[in-house]
């Protein structure tokens, strides 16, 4: 099972405070051959959701997976410190708490990636409003690479397959990377439960059909990242899920 970095959003603290309360190692391997990938997991933003800061030992590119809102100061103190720079923002799909805070992480030539069916959440995000929390405002982001099912990403040497995944909202996709067995997930599924279907553009018949025919075929001891919580296995939710049963 990986074992994967997690950092706080605790404003009153200096960043570097926090991991030291916490007590957790800097860096954990998820591959014992070439150079070692590296994933620092942070829960970020006025929900607490999980966004995912990867990169390679020993390089200098970095990979963010969902932009909550408020993240710039950690995740850009994170990578002064391990002297990274972003390269690519991956957005699982287009809800204020996963999106919000890309505007002012996107400087100079980051690739966005996205799913269309979202597009009018990332690009006129205020439609979120009568479900977001109140006084928030929301910069649009604009995405520079549409991603559908079958696409394949490069994540520094391994193949990350995308799946889309909608039920939660129109555009989740998810991202398997098969050879370090791991799949980020946003909101589609969690530890023990699954995303909301009652938010504008959700159903669950669409979601537990994306669940049973996606997350649920891959290889059981693959690791789960999802938007909140805690991590788990595919093997485990298969098990014990009580919202959503194999086929």
């Amino acid at each position: 099972m990986l074992m994967i970095n997690l950092i706080n959003q605790l404003p009153s603290l200096l960043f570097s405070d926090v991991r030291n309360m916490l007590g957790m190692n800097e860096r954990f391997s998820l591959s014992d051959r070439m150079n070692s990938l590296r994933i620092t997991k942070m829960e970020l933003g006025p929900i607490g959701t999980n966004a995912y800061l990867i990169w390679e030992d020993g390089g200098t590119d970095a990979v963010l997976i969902d932009a909550p809102p408020n993240s710039r100061e950690t995740v850009e103190s994170y990578l002064a410190e391990k002297s990274l720079e972003l390269k690519e923002l991956w957005l699982t799909h287009g809800h204020w708490d996963h999106m919000a805070g890309a505007f002012e992480l996107l400087k100079g030539d980051i690739s966005v990636i996205g799913h269309r069916a979202d597009k009018m959440l990332f690009e006129e995000p205020g439609v979120m409003s009568t479900f977001a929390m109140p006084g928030m405002d929301f910069e649009p982001v604009s995405i520079t690479k549409w991603v559908e099912e079958g696409d394949t990403l490069n994540l520094f040497g391994r193949k990350v397959d995308v799946f889309h995944c909608p039920g939660h909202c129109p555009g989740n996709i998810i991202f398997w990377v098969k050879e370090e067995k791991v799949c980020f997930v946003g909101d589609v599924i969690f530890e023990g439960s699954v995303g909301r279907a009652d938010l504008p553009g959700g159903d669950f018949e669409t979601l537990k059909h994306s669940i049973q025919t996606k997350v649920y075929k891959l290889p059981e001891n693959t690791e789960i990242c999802p938007g909140h919580g805690g991590n788990t296995t595919v093997g485990r939710e298969r098990r014990n899920n009580p919202f959503v049963r194999p086929l």
